[in-house]
């Protein structure tokens, strides 16, 4: 009996080293690529998020402005916005609570919104996030007086 039995090459089947990394070489440049992508999108997503959470609290500190004839003391601060604050002049006027809770008191970068009143240049107040790089007064902070994020 007779069989039939290819001779193999030992330079046929399988892959070179040299092959194997110049493919998963690509590969690593593909997912590199796919990640700036991801993070720079994550980063905006973060940027539009805060953005819209400070006109959120921009929409209720004019709610209790106009039930308390003033904007919170920055001593009083947002929390004025979710309790009656004890030295409230008229606490018969507030009506809220204007915000339904604290939970997003922090930015996404996880710092504490900032308030002040009065605000600067001649605002009744200003609300701000400092931003992902943490620091007060860098060109990344969001703040209410921003029209938009451009």
């Amino acid at each position: 009996m007779k069989t039939n039995r290819r001779k193999r090459s030992p330079h046929h089947g399988g892959f070179t080293l040299i092959e194997v990394l110049v493919v998963l070489f690509i590969l690593v440049v593909i997912a590199g690529l796919g990640v700036t992508a991801i993070f720079g999108r994550l980063d905006m997503a973060n940027r539009r998020a805060t953005f819209t959470y400070v006109k959120s609290l921009e929409t209720a500190v004019k709610g209790y402005e106009l039930d308390m004839g003033r904007p919170p003391t920055t001593e009083q601060g947002l929390a004025a916005l979710q309790n009656v604050p004890a030295d409230a002049p008229n606490p018969g006027r507030w009506a809220g609570p204007y915000i339904e809770s604290t939970a997003a008191s922090k930015d996404p970068w996880g710092n504490d919104y900032r308030y002040v009143s009065p605000g600067r240049e001649g605002r009744s107040f200003d609300i701000w996030s400092v931003g992902k790089d943490g620091i007060d007064g860098t060109e990344d902070d969001i703040g209410s007086w921003m029209g938009s994020l451009d």
